[in-house]
């Protein structure tokens, strides 16, 4: 009988194989972040870490260390793998916060910066009920299907819908005053609905209202994002007021449905962008016709050329061209979809719905981000 006699590995090489593993939350490997404390390898192979977590009680410490024991188990010589947890103390978590801003301790919003790459859409309608939210979310994940990198504030603060639209099931994780966001079928999400308890009403005025999203922008980890989408409350207060103000590059999409009174409305929410000096990318008409499900026919329940005429009279305000981004069908399956968590983009792509809110979305995704104002890694020879 032959043996072979496999070396213990080296803290190299467990070192190689805990870059690989990244925190869950941050997305960024744990040996960048700091959060390895120590490794000690034994010479029978067996290997214990010690891992820094972020905050005591982190909701995805079994997930950490499953990812470290998978990871270090597959190096050679390996065999036994022991994760040990620690709790960063404040000054580390503060250290780490200023590592995650690039160095910036005070914090700002990285959306409002020149160098900013991530392209920012306010989704705004004149009045309630036109699918505001239902439409943020689906085009939001139908952004991330196709390889984007998509987050979503839920700046309609008396009105939160979007984490039970999108099914987002996790709770932000808060390291020192960073707030972690928690993501569903790949898009990241902040809403005041994860900070308050049951379906308590958020009683607020204009500087809490403003104070809210300020913390949305400028405390949540939102990483290199390359779009963000601002679900807004219905018509021209605080918020839309406080989006111009903190994010003037922001662009406006302006959700409508096809009566004219609705339309008439909607106007207004878009002539802001007139006071504010923003961009209006385009308007989308919501519930715009219902398809028989047998004969294919189109039934406009609703009336029809609201959305044309909005997307015209901003033209007109604005003397710019503002295009009619698309026409969504009426879906019960978008609204059950809403309801249960799972957007219909997802759950039925080649529904008529779905299809042009993929559409729309990728239209949204044409334009390259700019490199203007951003110093590139080149020197002279």
């Amino acid at each position: 009988m032959t043996s072979s006699t496999v070396s213990s590995p080296t803290a190299e090489q467990v070192s190689r194989a805990l870059a690989g593993v990244n925190d869950p939350e941050i997305h960024r490997p744990i040996t960048e972040l700091g959060m390895v404390k120590n490794i000690d390898i034994a010479p029978d192979g067996s290997v214990r870490v010690d891992v820094w977590l972020t905050v005591s009680g982190c909701p995805l410490r079994d997930t950490i260390t499953r990812e470290v024991t998978a990871a270090v188990s597959a190096v050679e010589g390996v065999s036994r793998v022991r994760v040990e947890l620690d709790v960063m103390s404040d000054e580390q978590r503060r250290a780490l916060q200023t590592q995650l801003r690039g160095g910036q301790p005070v914090p700002e919003i990285p959306f409002a910066q020149p160098t900013s790459l991530t392209r920012v859409f306010a989704v705004a309608s004149g009045k309630g009920g036109v699918g505001k939210s239902s439409v943020t979310v689906n085009l939001a994940v139908a952004l991330a299907a196709s390889g984007a990198k998509v987050g979503i504030a839920d700046a309609d603060i008396y009105g939160h819908s979007v984490p039970r639209m999108l099914g987002v099931t996790g709770t932000p994780t808060q390291v020192e005053k960073m707030i972690m966001p928690p993501s569903a079928h790949g898009v990241k999400v902040i809403s005041i609905g994860m900070f308050t308890k049951g379906n308590a009403p958020v009683v607020w005025r204009g500087p809490m209202l403003h104070r809210a999203l300020q913390q949305f922008l400028a405390d949540v980890y939102w990483g290199d994002l390359d779009v963000l989408l601002l679900d807004l409350p219905p018509g021209t207060g605080d918020i839309a007021i406080s989006v111009a103000q903190f994010l003037p590059s922001a662009e406006l999409l302006v959700v409508t449905t096809p009566q004219i009174a609705a339309a008439e409305v909607a106007e207004r929410a878009g002539a802001l962008a007139t006071q504010t000096h923003q961009r209006i990318a385009g308007v989308i008409e919501n519930m715009s016709y219902l398809v028989c499900p047998h004969c294919g026919e189109h039934t406009d329940i609703f009336g029809s050329g609201g959305g044309e005429t909005v997307a015209a009279a901003l033209t007109r305000i604005t003397g710019a061209q503002v295009p009619l981004l698309g026409q969504v069908p009426m879906d019960t399956r978008l609204r059950e979809g809403s309801d249960q968590g799972h957007p219909l983009v997802l759950s039925d792509p080649s529904s008529p719905a779905a299809a042009e809110l993929t559409k729309i979305a990728a239209g949204l995704n044409t334009r390259a981000r700019s490199l203007a104002g951003r110093s590139l890694p080149l020197s002279p020879i």
